[in-house]
């Protein structure tokens, strides 16, 4: 009923930037809180970043200062700007989304992850 599809992975230098995107397409009435987590090999699935329909943001202490979380409610879309990308930060981006289904009810979505690869 609804799918998100996540974009701008790959492989950057240490130092370098990358901006994630993923766009929610279905049977969407509104989208509530957007996020990206990530998962490293051998890692547990963590949360990147969050951001509310009214604008909230929280971040991983990791990534704070050099990430930032964006949505457009009008596209039904959130990015993720990585600056001063690490190693460590080398992992599968997910993004998640709460939906409100135009029949009403409501579902957690999750992408099918991009691999972020931060080498030199």
């Amino acid at each position: 009923q609804v799918q998100l599809v996540e974009s701008g992975g790959g492989l950057v230098q240490p130092g370098g930037s990358l901006r994630l995107s993923c766009a929610a397409s279905g049977m969407i009435f509104s989208i509530s809180a957007m996020g990206w987590y990530r998962q490293a090999p051998g890692k547990q699935r963590e949360l990147v970043a969050a951001i509310t329909r009214g604008g909230s943001t929280n971040y991983a202490d990791s990534v704070k200062g050099r990430f930032t979380i964006s949505r457009d409610n009008a596209k039904n879309t959130v990015y993720l700007q990585m600056n001063s990308l690490k190693p460590e930060d080398t992992a599968v981006y997910y993004c998640n989304s709460g939906v409100v289904l135009i029949s009403g009810g409501y579902l957690e979505v999750w992408g099918q992850g991009t691999l972020v690869t931060v080498s030199s």
